[in-house]
Order: structure tokens, then C-alpha cells, then sequence
């Protein structure tokens, strides 16, 4: 039971999980707005400036010292509902954290257009699937991934896919992606 809701969770629009949380409890609500955060944005710092929300307000919030009013609250759904219609603007790689914990670029330019990279860890091919469909629903323009699951992942999702081959670096797969999303 507790693995399907974490699941569902994962799948689950940024703004529901949240507005969800706010009815279970405070602390619901804190650890949640804390997930993410930290899923989405590089910082609490980042997502101040994208929601208009100041820092201290976000940590006063999050340390349970202050409950959000409408505006604050208004402000954060806003701005999880602006990154999410800001397709397009990155590529979702999917790994294990160990790949993912090396040197990737934080972003790629092709024809001009300028592509964030956003990492998406998996440990098992469920893991991986679920974070494709969660990249896709996130607005990644292309995603990258291990070639024991792209196949499947070429099933579910619509957007251009590379795989990351072994004697290849995960930056030309980077670049592959870029090129076949310059084509879509």
C-alpha cells in the first residue's frame, strides 16, 4: 500500500500533491512543499525568486515557525503552475545516483536554444519508467537513459529519447537528444 501511494505521488501534478497535503496536515504540507522544492528547483533560494516568495518566508514556512497565507500560497501554486507550462526548456536524465553524481552539464545550447539538464535518479527499471513519465509530465523537451529500459520508455513517452551507451559519455547522449530535439 505504502509503495503504490509513493507512486501515485511521483505521478501526481506538483499543485494537487500540494493542495492534497494541506488537508492531511501542517507537517504534510511542510514535508511535501520541501519535496519539491528540492525535486524541482536547486534551491529554496531558486524557488524564491521564481514564486516571489522571500527566502526567509519559504524557511520560516518549511520550519513549521510560520503557516503560508492565501497570497504566499497563491504565489507558490502560481509559480508550480508556471514551471510546468514551461515546456520544452530541459532534458531529464535518468540514472542511478552514481551517475548521476558525476560531472553532468547543467545545461546544453543547440540552434541557439538553451536546454537545462534535470536528473531524475532511479535505482530499479520501475523507478526509471515512473521517472519518465514524470519527466514528460514535468515538460522535459527529450530525455536520457540506460538502454536496458529506453525501449520501454520509447513506449510510454513522446518526446525524443537517447540512450546512454556504455563507451559513449553521458554528454554526447546529452548532445544526441539536443539534436533529435532540434528535428522534433
Amino acid at each position: 500500500m505504502y509503495r503504490l501511494y509513493v507512486i501515485m505521488d511521483d505521478i501526481m501534478d506538483d499543485i494537487d500533491r500540494l493542495l492534497r497535503s494541506i488537508i492531511i496536515s501542517d507537517e504534510e504540507f511542510r514535508n511535501t512543499l520541501n519535496s519539491i522544492i528540492k525535486e524541482k528547483y536547486n534551491s529554496i533560494l531558486e524557488f524564491s525568486k521564481i514564486s516571489e516568495t522571500s527566502a526567509s518566508t519559504l524557511y520560516k514556512i518549511l520550519s513549521g515557525e510560520r503557516k503560508p497565507s492565501i497570497k504566499t500560497l497563491q504565489k507558490i501554486c502560481f509559480a508550480l503552475e508556471k514551471s510546468k507550462t514551461q515546456k520544452g526548456k530541459f532534458i531529464a536524465v535518468i540514472a542511478a545516483r552514481s551517475v548521476l553524481d558525476e560531472a553532468i552539464m547543467d545545461g546544453i545550447t543547440i540552434n541557439d536554444v538553451t536546454y537545462k539538464i534535470r536528473e531524475y535518479a532511479a535505482f530499479t527499471m520501475e523507478d526509471a519508467i515512473i521517472s519518465a513519465i514524470k519527466a514528460e509530465r514535468d515538460g522535459a523537451a527529450g530525455l536520457v537513459c540506460a538502454p536496458i529500459i529506453s525501449p520501454t520508455i520509447e513506449k510510454i513517452v513522446s518526446i525524443p529519447i537517447a540512450t546512454i551507451v556504455p563507451h559513449e559519455s553521458i554528454h554526447n547522449a546529452i548532445k544526441v537528444v539536443a539534436r533529435k530535439i532540434a528535428r522534433f
